[in-house]
């Protein structure tokens, strides 16, 4: 697999990573040997960007990961990992905290978790509103120093934020949501990302995995999936959204694509400075997966796509109410 550029720092990965919330958390039941046989399969792909953080579990996503890892030249896989949140004794979320002191901590577990001596990206994954950025920046810039992280990173920050962090140490790219039906960061994040040298890493690059067209409604779904309750999957908006999944569906079949393949070559297309990162926990969807990096299809198919996303507007919120307090809007 083609490798891309994030950040001007000198990180290289492959040009489609994998994200691995979903082996361990959110989306119905784990398994951990298939996934085990996933991760390392993503490597044989070529996809050497492994995409994890503390919050998922919480803990048991890294730690798989370091399972996978055991064994492995370090050098051949990219991980990035998140911090942001402090927890209970039962694994509860209680709060956000990117305090220096709080930072120390979280690295250190993510580093014995992930059976690691360094973290090749380390992202803040939610802005902490009772920590200025420039201090948790100057912590993350101290890791860098010792040489426990090599790149830092910033997830659902807006412009103002960026530009901030950035001043205080270069960051080499912010994660977010992207895909055919969120398109938010187009506006005001890209252009700020690309003014400054910083990679963007794309989520959900399939829609939750509503853009494969395997899902037609919450019933779908297993009743500990996450998914359910997540405004773009419910009654009318779930109804309005196929028509978006019916749109990428034709396309798909006139180019011996499936819908999926179509979702990521798409965001592909939109930067090579744009690196999508497709989660799941099934070898077959990887495989998948994988070919739309090396998928060409005509001109006319692109410009029929953009024709039809040109009228379609996607029905509800991306997250719940107070999921979506959490996203840092600051231009």
């Amino acid at each position: 697999m083609q490798k891309r550029k994030l950040g001007r720092q000198g990180l290289e990965v492959s040009a489609l990573g994998l994200g691995c919330m979903g082996m361990s958390y959110a989306y119905g039941h784990p398994d951990d040997a298939e996934s085990l046989r996933v991760l390392d399969g993503s490597l044989s792909l070529g996809m050497n960007f492994w995409d994890t953080a503390e919050m998922y579990g919480p803990f048991t996503n890294e730690k798989l990961l370091g399972r996978a890892l055991k064994g492995k030249p370090r050098q051949n896989v990219i991980i990035a990992t998140k911090f942001a949140w402090k927890f209970g004794p039962g694994g509860e979320q209680i709060g956000l905290d990117s305090s220096p002191t709080h930072i120390r901590e979280s690295i250190e577990g993510s580093l014995k978790r992930l059976g690691t001596d360094y973290i090749d990206l380390y992202y803040q994954h939610r802005l902490d509103p009772d920590t200025p950025i420039e201090e948790t920046v100057g912590a993350l810039a101290a890791l860098v120093k010792e040489g426990k992280v090599r790149y830092i990173g910033l997830s659902e920050v807006g412009p103002g934020t960026i530009r901030r962090a950035h001043a205080v140490h270069p960051l080499t790219a912010v994660q977010s949501e992207y895909s055919l039906w969120e398109r938010g960061v187009e506006e005001k994040v890209l252009p700020v990302l690309r003014e400054l040298g910083i990679g963007f890493v794309a989520y959900s690059p399939m829609g939750r995995g509503f853009l494969t067209g395997r899902i037609t409604c919450v019933g779908d779904l297993v009743e500990s999936d996450w998914r359910r309750n997540n405004p773009r999957f419910q009654g009318e908006n779930c109804v309005r959204n196929l028509r978006l999944v019916e749109i990428v569906k034709k396309i798909s079949s006139e180019h011996a694509a499936t819908p999926a393949q179509v979702a990521l070559a798409w965001l592909l297309r939109q930067g090579d400075d744009i690196v999508p990162i497709p989660g799941t926990k099934h070898m077959h969807y990887l495989e998948e997966n994988a070919r739309a990096a090396e998928m060409h299809l005509p001109e006319s198919a692109w410009s029929a796509l953009d024709k039809a996303l040109s009228s379609f507007h996607v029905a509800g919120a991306r997250y719940p109410e107070e999921a979506m307090k959490l996203i840092d809007r600051d231009d």
